[in-house]
């Protein structure tokens, strides 16, 4: 086990202690990025210990969440250290539970490959920036290879502008920190450093390695009319008090593009695709943009903070898109909320007055953690056509809201996709559009285990619903750091403490089974351990009187459980609300998350339970503000219920039901 080398220096100007991050025993303050995020780069050829030092010793008090979960990471934290391993290179986020929106404090890990043969600033026909700080703006000019260091920062923008055949590599930083009123949307505006990356009419680009951190409001990469252009090993985050206006990754015209290895933290759409911007009267967005063809995206992580992760389009908006394939995502932060229309994983919409022809989209292996809805496809005229959804798995609970399908639209497909999971409880809805074609994968995609009361120490049997054959492969990550093979296996939980360290006896338990051929499964139930001793929740009382107002309404229902186990209750609402089961203390609702550019109301969230339960029937209560629920949900649960999911032990998730009781 070896660190392939230390960490490059960093500059006293981003240099923060609010962490300090060990790597095999070398130890190294973190960059201060954007808002409330920090990042560290370092290089790592193998397995190695990492463990993270925040400078208030509660921070991790309420818990710590790793992200993408598929790595397995649960900490061992001791008071304000956490620590554990990872297997080589990686990108990871790092939080608090539920910590991902705007106001959050992040932590980004990334482990790079070592290069090969560094660079130094003796080596011919490199424009070479090295370890220190650089306030200047770098304009490319064609043929250039422009080098940033380990440790170099540049205070700047990068400006490719009518050129081609660059290469800028390395991993150094840029930072961006420009001008734009922070009150309004100037970002858009395309003209050299006015983004952190900005490209027009240039070919045969190719970034390898370096960050890019955008603090001010503005689009973070834009690109106009060029083609021909690689992202590998990037890093892009940006983040600003007014949470808005600052996307990854933008296409105004262009295409030809390969994005591969990367990592993007936005505070508006990760991926957008633009014919054309040039403001928001309405004579300039109605001019026809130019097409957007040939984009592929691989191996990435994709987090933000509000909006989609990609979004084509805009209501007023004509042009055309083509063959854009996406595969090997972890998803982890989608948006939640609305813009007009609400979120999502990908949102099409050009719904009223825009139009164009939008062809061939394929999503395949797209792992999503917190997430709203899979697709809003809104396209009045003339059409979309083609779109696939192909092994797409919720890793992290279901959607907050339907997909909905709208318009001129044909040949939506999802084919190894478990719907309860991954579409929503609520039915998927229909306006004028012809059905998705709906398949089975090849590999069922979920599993049981043991009934009973589970505590710590408890042998657990987990079997897959895929049976073995041929070349199949069985992994299991039980969410205490722990992983399995084989179709069947027995783990014992060692403590009750949950996946987040956060007291709940939630255990996250995933099961990936994969064939020779590539084909893949991901599955997820969170599984429930008992406590000893009576419920330690605090009752929040002052939090709960403030929710039972003169205009809130109380539900009361009652449901049965098969067998005694974990379960675990999830309540969507979006507003205020209290969610109790048998009388417990009850567990209060987040803070509410305002929509957007009109939208009224607050994003739906869940309010999540885990309780112990006998077998039999069993009551349960919310107590909500009056106030209008999200549209969406109104429209499809047209009795105004709260919905209230319910999963454990031998029972799929299913929705409970209520009568109503002032």
């Amino acid at each position: 086990m070896t660190l392939a080398t230390t960490f490059a220096p960093i500059p006293q100007e981003v240099r923060s202690t609010h962490y300090i991050v060990s790597i095999n025993g070398h130890r190294s303050p973190v960059v201060h990025a954007a808002s409330n995020y920090y990042l560290l780069n370092f290089d790592v050829d193998g397995p190695a210990t990492v463990s993270i030092t925040a400078d208030d010793p509660h921070f991790w008090d309420r818990g710590v969440e790793v992200q993408p979960v598929r790595h397995g990471i649960r900490p061992v934290r001791h008071r304000g250290t956490i620590t554990f391993p990872v297997t080589g290179p990686v990108k990871l986020s790092i939080s608090r539970p539920g910590d991902h929106f705007a106001e959050s404090e992040m932590l980004f890990l990334f482990g790079n490959v070592p290069e090969a043969k560094p660079v130094t600033a003796s080596t011919v026909g490199v424009r070479y920036f090295g370890p220190g700080a650089h306030h200047e703006n770098i304009d490319a000019q064609s043929g250039d290879r422009i080098y940033l260091a380990p440790g170099a920062v540049i205070f700047g923008a990068l400006n490719l502008w009518q050129v081609h055949d660059v290469r800028i590599f390395g991993t150094g930083i840029i930072v961006y920190d420009g001008p734009q009123n922070p009150n309004d949307d100037e970002g858009w505006m395309h003209k050299p450093n006015w983004h952190c990356i900005v490209m027009d009419n240039a070919n045969n680009v190719e970034i390898d390695g370096i960050t890019c951190i955008t603090r001010s409001r503005t689009w973070q990469v834009q690109m106009k009319d060029s083609r021909h252009i690689g992202f590998y090993n990037v890093k892009v985050v940006g983040g600003n008090p007014n949470n808005a206006n600052q996307d990854g990754l933008d296409w105004l015209g262009g295409g030809d593009t390969t994005v591969s290895n990367s990592f993007f933290r936005a505070s508006d759409d990760v991926f957008a695709l633009q014919g054309n911007w040039d403001g928001y009267d309405l004579s300039l967005l109605t001019q026809p943009g130019h097409d957007v063809t040939n984009i592929s995206i691989s191996g990435t992580v994709a987090s933000t903070s509000i909006s989609n992760t990609i979004r084509v389009g805009w209501p007023q908006k004509t042009f055309n898109t083509a063959h854009f394939h996406m595969s090997d995502m972890d998803v982890i932060h989608t948006g939640f909320g609305a813009c007009k229309v609400p979120f999502a994983f990908f949102e099409l919409w050009a719904d009223p007055d825009g139009h164009g022809s939008h062809d061939d989209y394929s999503f395949q292996k797209i792992r999503l953690e917190d997430w709203y809805s899979l697709f809003q496809l809104r396209q009045p005229a003339p059409q979309i056509r083609n779109v696939s959804f192909d092994q797409v798995w919720a890793m992290n609970g279901a959607a907050m809201l339907p997909p909905v399908v709208s318009g001129d639209v044909q040949g939506v497909r999802l084919r190894g996709a478990a719907l309860d999971g991954i579409t929503g409880t609520l039915p998927m809805v229909l306006s004028g559009a012809e059905a998705p074609k709906v398949e089975t994968g090849s590999i069922p995609d979920s599993f049981q285990y043991s009934d009973g009361v589970l505590l710590p120490g408890t042998s657990v049997r987990f079997t897959s619903y895929a049976k073995e054959k041929e070349g199949r492969r069985f992994e299991w990550i039980f969410g205490d750091g722990r992983r399995g093979s084989g179709q069947q296996v027995v783990h014992r939980f060692a403590d009750g403490k949950g996946t987040l360290l956060d007291g709940s006896g939630s255990f996250r338990v995933l099961l990936h089974v994969s064939d020779a051929d590539g084909t893949e499964s991901w599955s997820s139930r969170f599984v429930v351990l008992g406590k000893s001793g009576a419920d330690q929740r605090p009752a929040g009382t002052k939090q709960f009187e403030a929710v039972i107002a003169a205009d809130a309404q109380r539900y009361d229902g009652s449901f049965d459980v098969p067998v005694a186990g974990g379960y675990t209750v999830t309540l969507l609402t979006s507003t205020a609300a209290t969610l109790s089961v048998d009388g417990r203390s009850p567990v209060l609702s987040p803070k509410p998350r305002p929509q957007v550019c009109g939208a009224t109301g607050d994003a739906v969230q869940p309010v999540r339970d885990s309780v112990v339960l006998a077998p039999g029937k069993h009551s349960i209560s919310v107590i909500r503000s009056a106030a209008v629920e999200n549209a969406v949900v109104s429209k499809s649960n047209t009795f105004g219920e709260p919905l209230v999911l319910l999963e454990g032990p031998s029972m799929p998730r299913r929705v409970l039901h209520f009568s109503r009781d002032k």
